[in-house]
């Protein structure tokens, strides 16, 4: 699916998609399975930050949070990985919970939590209102997201930003591809061609009429997706 878009839109009133990949491939990514020290995850996760910066995934993230937050709002992120976002989070909010299967970065400020582990069974045991995930979605399959979205059903506010699953997509990662290493040349295609298409993941959640949702796209290749109760 090609997404013509030069800003930021609504998918479901201004853009116009065209060459779909229709199904979603997920395949394992290599940075899943190396240790935290090994040289080829340090660098990895340092491309990461920089496609962060490209593709404007945290200062999106922050804005929505900023916008519908609350008063008494705790955050938690999915998928914390190195803490990026968390601290980011952090320094915007205050109290964050970074859950992940890697542990905690060193020298973790005060107000920032981690909950180390499979985070389908730690989840529960956070109490933030608020979920955020920044590329963690697509790594998983249709049974699990139907899951994850039951225990999302408490919540009042859900933020995340995945891949779109178009051919435009991995069109324009193809200019990033000498500027970064060899994981991360694997994985940022491996993940688009697991990511998802506009309307996908309210159904896949499974989350109910509830919730009010809203999708936009961008440019970059990203989908931007988030969901609310009032």
């Amino acid at each position: 699916m090609v997404a013509w878009c030069l800003t930021e839109l609504q998918t479901q009133k201004h853009c116009v998609i065209f060459g779909a990949i229709p199904s979603r491939v997920i395949v394992p990514e290599i940075l899943d399975a190396l240790p935290p020290e090994d040289p080829r995850a340090k660098r990895s996760r340092k491309d990461l930050k920089f496609l962060d910066w490209f593709l404007a995934n945290s200062a999106w993230l922050v804005e929505q949070v900023e916008r519908r937050r609350r008063r008494s709002t705790s955050i938690a992120e999915l998928g914390a990985g190195d803490g990026h976002l968390t601290l980011k989070l952090r320094q915007k909010f205050g109290q964050v919970t970074g859950l992940d299967l890697a542990p905690p970065p060193l020298n973790l400020p005060c107000g920032v939590g981690w909950i180390q582990g499979d985070f389908f069974e730690s989840f529960p045991m956070c109490s933030a209102d608020v979920v955020v995930g920044a590329l963690i979605l697509h790594h998983f399959d249709q049974e699990a997201l139907r899951r994850l979205g039951g225990l999302l059903a408490t919540r009042r506010l859900i933020v995340f930003v995945e891949p779109l699953r178009t051919m435009t997509s991995l069109w324009l990662s193809t200019p990033l591809l000498p500027f970064v290493g060899s994981v991360t040349r694997h994985d940022m295609q491996a993940s688009i061609r697991a990511g998802f298409l506009p309307d996908e993941l309210a159904g896949m959640l499974a989350l109910n009429e509830e919730w009010t949702i809203s999708e936009t796209i961008n440019w970059r290749g990203t989908l931007r997706f988030m969901a609310w109760r009032n």
